[in-house]
């Protein structure tokens, strides 16, 4: 049987270089920010493209060099492959994770596919992990069984669509199987703009300067990835979202 691992990014891979020696796709995106839409995957690369072209460093064409060619490959792993999913507990990877999961339903896969989680203590992050600790989490896989699986994968079009209340129905019908999922849903929630229009991440931003009396990104956001690594946001992200409040206060 073959075996094919997607991983949650390139910094796992080059930590299982030594453990894994089968295929290996990584799933280069960030699906917890901008436009996720699309019917089709050519609709949704050329919206993906598009937003995240706007970032430094990024171009259109980049993406499907970069992003695309990884989904591609899940998009045609053969039926029958045992598939290994390592994916952490944040919203971050999780959005990633039903991503896959969704995309696996679609093309016929609904056995054979695992999880690989993080050990207690390291639920946002495999890279705090030694290599005996990440061969552990690999033996201790779990099978993700054909019902609740068929539920998983709905969580991606509900996220597409903001169906918050329905992720939580689901998370929580899937809660003794997949205890993860309720908290990082509830913090999907919390990004729901108050009557300021600010989602509980900026409002945490702000909080956090006001608390260091500073507005150096690097301190801020080092101060926000360790409170809040339920969302395990990206420096990028952050970094937008901080521009983003402080020119807003400045008008």
């Amino acid at each position: 049987m073959k075996q094919v691992h997607i991983l949650n990014g390139d910094c796992l891979k080059y930590q299982l270089k030594d453990i894994v020696k089968a295929e290996v796709i990584v799933m280069r995106e960030c699906l917890i920010d901008g436009n996720v839409q699309g019917a089709t995957l050519s609709e949704f690369y050329a919206n993906r493209a598009a937003f995240t072209a706007q970032y430094q460093g990024c171009t259109f064409a980049g993406y499907y060099d970069i992003a695309a060619v990884e989904i591609d490959k899940i998009a045609h792993i053969a039926i029958g492959s045992q598939i290994i999913c390592w994916f952490e507990d944040d919203l971050f990877c999780q959005i990633n994770f039903w991503f896959v999961i969704n995309l696996l339903m679609k093309n016929g896969h609904q056995n054979n596919i695992y999880l690989v989680r993080p050990s207690a203590g390291n639920e946002y992050s495999f890279a705090n992990m030694t290599e005996s600790e990440l061969q552990l989490a690999y033996q201790n896989k779990q099978k993700l069984l054909s019902q609740p699986l068929v539920s998983l994968a709905k969580l991606w079009p509900l996220y597409q669509q903001n169906d918050v209340d329905t992720m939580l129905a689901v998370a929580r019908e899937l809660t003794d199987i997949y205890p993860f999922l309720l908290p990082a849903i509830k913090a999907h929630l919390r990004r729901t703009p108050d009557k300021n229009g600010l989602g509980y991440p900026e409002r945490q931003l702000l909080a956090i300067a006001a608390e260091l009396d500073s507005t150096e990104f690097s301190v801020i956001f080092q101060c926000f990835s360790a409170r809040e690594g339920i969302y395990s946001f990206g420096d990028l992200q952050v970094k937008q979202m901080f521009e983003r409040l402080i020119n807003n206060s400045a008008c």
